[in-house]
């Protein structure tokens, strides 16, 4: 069938419905799904939210008949392919089919090896018009945006990771250690507009990582500070091979049980929302008491950091760190995307580099694809974000 003009109208409300759910999706894809009349009345939607285990399709179709419509002979409008085998629940494919819709238009193919394809091949071949939004569409990014993280750990088998950094105007980090302490106020470089969009993109993430170097100097919280809600609260990660981390720290003041919390809450196994991670023989008992988690591992590269995250089902993991760590997981070929926000100050030729023997943030610019900028207010200047990826999430899709 030829592209209808409400097609475009009602993908871009399948993508605000997995948008507006991405935070209850994790560890599986965000999608949405609208189901119309071919008149284009909207018989029903839905979203996918992963404690209530129905796909979108499934919740839309469930939404026609709260609505006391049918489904027969609809159109299906779907941010990703729908499935076609059993995972948690059975094949949207096949509830499709047996709901008796006759038009099913996508916007991406899932990425997922065991699935990929098979979903639409099962709907083409019960006589079902089957349309995909063309790779390079603004709807196909947008769509495949909503799921880089899904998309390139369902493949490479770690998360997909986002280097945040806010730098000065000279590519620098932060000022010489000996000029800052824990006791000391923030030191901020980017204003109040800069730092709440640093909020919405811990937001959108399952973990953030820093070294013990950071929680040392600044003492950092790393909560999500957004207030809005999520499925699970953000992880918050901590490399210290020697868990030199102090019990008092503000990470342990903001720590929440899990298993008090919720339960429920068995798709990993984190019982705390902060978890750190030492070398074998380190001794854990003061941290464990506080009731965070903590793993050994034989080694913490940041590849093998990764893999255990991945498999406490982590997708995602945003990297805030410091000068040797951004170096370590760059030299690792590890860093997926980076987000980075420029002030207009200076700090000087003594202040912490980027990234420790590591290339500047300039140098890295280069390097990135689908790069965008976005400013924001600063008093009488301006905050500048320069956002892209070293590694592209959907290349193997």
């Amino acid at each position: 069938m030829p592209w209808l003009p409400d097609d475009d109208r009602f993908l871009h409300r399948a993508l605000e419905l997995a948008r507006d759910a991405s935070a209850f999706a994790s560890p599986n894809p965000a999608v949405g799904c609208v189901l119309t009349t071919a008149t284009g009345d909207v018989l029903g939607e839905g979203a996918h939210l992963y404690d209530l285990r129905d796909h979108a399709e499934i919740v839309a179709l469930k939404d026609v008949a709260v609505r006391g419509h049918s489904p027969y002979g609809a159109t299906a409008y779907v941010t990703l392919e729908p499935c076609s085998i059993h995972g948690r629940t059975g094949p949207c494919a096949d509830a499709l089919l047996a709901a008796g819709i006759s038009r099913c238009v996508v916007a991406t193919a899932d990425p997922n090896p065991s699935v990929h394809g098979r979903g639409l091949a099962k709907l083409r071949s019960a006589g079902i018009a089957v349309e995909v939004v063309p790779a390079s569409s603004e709807i196909a990014q947008q769509a495949r945006r909503l799921n880089d993280a899904f998309a390139f750990s369902i493949v490479q088998g770690r998360p997909f990771v986002t280097l945040k950094a806010a730098l000065s105007v000279d590519g620098k980090l932060a000022p010489p250690p000996s000029q800052r302490s824990a006791e000391a106020a923030p030191h901020w470089l980017t204003g109040p507009a800069a730092r709440a969009d640093v909020q919405q993109l811990r937001h959108t993430q399952d973990a953030i990582l820093t070294g013990i170097g950071t929680v040392l100097v600044d003492d950092p919280s790393l909560t999500d500070r957004t207030g809005q809600p999520r499925r699970r609260p953000l992880l918050r990660v901590v490399l210290d091979s020697h868990l030199r981390t102090p019990p008092t720290a503000a990470l342990f003041r903001e720590a929440t049980i899990l298993r008090k919390q919720k339960p429920e809450y068995g798709d990993t196994p984190n019982t705390s929302d902060l978890l750190l991670f030492g070398t074998a023989g380190a001794d854990s008992a003061a941290l464990t008491a506080t009731g965070a988690d903590v793993e050994l591992l034989p080694e913490l590269s940041p590849l093998a950091v990764l893999k255990a995250l991945h498999r406490r089902n982590i997708r995602s993991v945003l990297l805030e760190a410091g000068s040797r760590l951004n170096a370590a997981f760059l030299r690792a070929g590890l860093v997926d995307k980076l987000v980075l926000y420029f002030a207009e100050s200076e700090l000087g030729p003594d202040a912490l580099p980027f990234a420790v023997g590591g290339p500047s943030p300039f140098a890295i610019q280069e390097r990135l694809s689908n790069a965008t900028r976005a400013t924001f207010p600063h008093g009488d200047s301006e905050d500048i974000r320069i956002t892209g990826y070293l590694h592209d999430p959907w290349a193997a899709v």
